[in-house]
C-alpha cells in the first residue's frame, strides 16, 4: 500500500525550493537528505532529496535533486511524496491501536448502531482538532462525522464495518425530530 509522506506546496525563492505539507510522523527519516521517493503521479518522479530546512514555526522545505529552479519547482506543485509500506512499517510510523490511515478505512460500510446502514466511508480527514470521517451516504450526500470514540464505537476491519453512533439528524435517514416521549411532556 502506498503512504502519502508528504505533499508538494507553492516553490520558494528561484533555485527551486519548495513547501512540504508532511503527512509523515517521521520527517526526518523519510526526508532526509538522499532519500529517493516515488511520487502520485507517478511521472513526476522518482524525486530526491537534496536539502532541507524547517523554519521556526515548524514549516518544512525541500529541494529535489530533478528540480534546481522555480519553473520545476512550480511543475511538482501537488505532487505526493509516497513510500510502499505494509503493516510492520506502518507500526513504525507512529500509528498505534487507535490511529488509522485512511486508506485502512475509505471503503469500510457505516453503520448505525441500532444496525441500519448508513452509506460507506470515502474519507478520512486529519484536521487540527480531530480526525472526522466522510461518509457518503446510500443518496450520494456526504456526511463529515467526528472521529471520536462516542460517536464511532467499533471499527471492525474483519467484517468491513465501521459503527458510528451519531447524534439525530446528522444523517438523512434520522430525522432531527424529537422522541415521542418529549413532545408529550
Amino acid at each position: 500500500m502506498l503512504l502519502t509522506v508528504a505533499v508538494v506546496g507553492a516553490p520558494h525563492g528561484l533555485r527551486g525550493e519548495v513547501r512540504l505539507d508532511v503527512r509523515t510522523d517521521e520527517p526526518a527519516r523519510r526526508l532526509a537528505v538522499g532519500s529517493s521517493l516515488e511520487t502520485e503521479p507517478a511521472d513526476a518522479g522518482p524525486l530526491t532529496v537534496d536539502r532541507t530546512r524547517t523554519t521556526p514555526d515548524g514549516a518544512a522545505f525541500v529541494v529535489f535533486a530533478e528540480a534546481r529552479d522555480r519553473t520545476s519547482a512550480e511543475a511538482l506543485r501537488g505532487v505526493r511524496l509516497v513510500v510502499e509500506t505494509d503493516e510492520l512499517d506502518a507500526a513504525e510510523d507512529g500509528e498505534d491501536a487507535d490511529g488509522w490511515y485512511p486508506h485502512e478505512l475509505v471503503g469500510l460500510r457505516a453503520v448505525h448502531a441500532d444496525g441500519r446502514d448508513l452509506g460507506e466511508v470515502i474519507d478520512l480527514e486529519h484536521l487540527p482538532a480531530q480526525d472526522v470521517l466522510v461518509v457518503t451516504e446510500p443518496d450520494g450526500t456526504e456526511v463529515r462525522v467526528p472521529f471520536v470514540s462516542d460517536l464511532v464505537p467499533d471499527v471492525d476491519e474483519a467484517a468491513r464495518t465501521i459503527t458510528l453512533d451519531p447524534p439525530r439528524g446528522l444523517f438523512a435517514g434520522d430525522p432531527a425530530e424529537w422522541d415521542d416521549d418529549l413532545e408529550d411532556a
